[in-house]
């Protein structure tokens, strides 16, 4: 399936499903395209967070953005394009800052806390838009699932390439690995913000980070040992 890539600049505040509903725009006036292209997505995401993908309807979110419903298909073919567009925005966000987690440091303690971090902080966004990937109710539509899967996967793999470097493990091994921290911290952060972020977050990273540490770390190395006595 085709997928066209939208940019997306997140919307301020904050939607959560099973809330208020948020006040519907007024009728809006005539924008340039892009920018009312930019209006219906940021309307879109708040509607698919607030709600998921079956409960949100294309009548809804015109009528949150003000337009007539023609206006919202000269932007988008259908509501299941406008929220692949969505997802890969997010996933790509994601993607983005796992890897330069990975790339801040060649300490690994530092890399598994950066890892950690990137996830809690991408899951503490306001916008709550981290449950389009990790709360999707329509997880059983193929392009979905491989958005979904996006992040992890080449996240788990990176983790994984440095681990069999570093220890000399076969990859598969190593894969494994990847896959216990990336699920982890994908997990820790998403139950962190569903049970209401009860504990500070530096200190939930510290005590996440720690746990993937003394695990990971207890692996010896298998490079920069040879030069010594």
């Amino acid at each position: 399936m085709h997928r066209l890539r939208i940019g997306l600049t997140a919307p301020t505040g904050s939607a959560t499903r099973g809330g208020p509903l948020p006040t519907h725009h007024a009728p809006s006036a005539r924008l340039p395209r892009a920018a009312r292209r930019e209006q219906l997505l940021t309307t879109a995401q708040e509607a698919f967070v607030e709600s998921g993908y079956h409960a949100t309807s294309m009548d809804e979110i015109a009528e949150r953005a003000g337009v007539s419903k023609p206006v919202l298909y000269q932007h988008f073919d259908g509501k299941l394009e406008l929220y692949l567009g969505l997802l890969e925005t997010q996933s790509d966000l994601l993607i983005n800052r796992l890897e330069a987690a990975l790339a801040s440091s060649d300490d690994n303690a530092e890399r598994i806390a950066a890892t950690v971090r990137a996830y809690f902080q991408f899951a503490d966004a306001p916008d709550g838009a981290h449950r389009l990937l990790f709360e999707t109710d329509l997880s059983s539509e193929p392009a979905v699932r491989d958005l979904l899967e996006r992040p992890f996967r080449q996240c788990a793999d990176a983790v994984a390439e440095l681990i069999a470097q570093d220890t000399g493990m076969p990859f598969g091994s190593a894969q494994l690995l990847g896959v216990s921290l990336v699920g982890m911290a994908q997990a820790c952060a998403q139950r962190w913000v569903s049970e209401g972020r009860q504990t500070p977050l530096e200190e939930a990273i510290t005590l996440v980070s720690t746990v993937a540490w003394r695990g990971l770390g207890r692996f010896p190395l298998a490079r920069a040992e040879s030069g010594s006595d």
